[in-house]
């Protein structure tokens, strides 16, 4: 997020990651729709873990009107200081690349791609995320192997700026 430039596919995102990646071992994290990413580089042999912080591609979602609402109602549970960052991001995205990405995100079941995967995968939610609600957060969990989900009380889907602490413990350890 944050550029106006045309969304790839997750396949070919997940590709420029893991060329882009060091010899490892490595830890990947992925915040919201980058959890799509995320989940498709963790095949990389040099990946040993993943974190996935709000994973937001839950399909009840598809529907835009649903989408809204989860939005809005995930936005008014962030802290005050955060809004200001999150609208200058869209702006300078724009909602035509904020469709794109959606419409490329949304329909990769991210489930289907931790399923028999071997390494640990955290996901981290905010106890007060619309975007990535707890039932959801549990499905993402079940369905890798070696799953765990941490939730962090209070936090909205900014977790990554508003708990970074705490997102650093998790990353840790693993």
């Amino acid at each position: 997020m944050g550029s106006a430039e045309p969304v790839p596919g997750v396949d070919e995102l997940a590709a420029r990651l893991m060329t882009a990646l060091p010899a490892g071992p490595v830890v990947l994290v992925g915040h919201s729709q980058s959890c799509q990413v995320v989940a498709a580089a963790a095949i990389d042999p040099r990946v040993t873990g993943i974190v996935l912080c709000g994973p937001t591609t839950d399909p009840r979602m598809r529907r835009f009107r649903v989408l809204a609402w989860r939005w809005l109602r995930t936005a008014v549970a962030e802290p005050w200081w955060q809004v200001p960052l999150v609208l200058r991001q869209w702006l300078r995205t724009g909602p035509r690349a904020m469709t794109a990405l959606w419409r490329t995100a949304a329909p990769d079941r991210i489930d289907a791609r931790l399923h028999g995967l071997r390494v640990p995968v955290v996901v981290v939610r905010g106890t007060r995320d619309a975007l990535c609600p707890a039932d959801w957060a549990q499905q993402v969990t079940a369905a890798a192997t070696h799953g765990r989900l941490v939730e962090l009380p209070g936090a909205a889907h900014m977790t990554v700026q508003t708990h970074p602490r705490d997102v650093a413990a998790v990353v840790r350890s693993l």
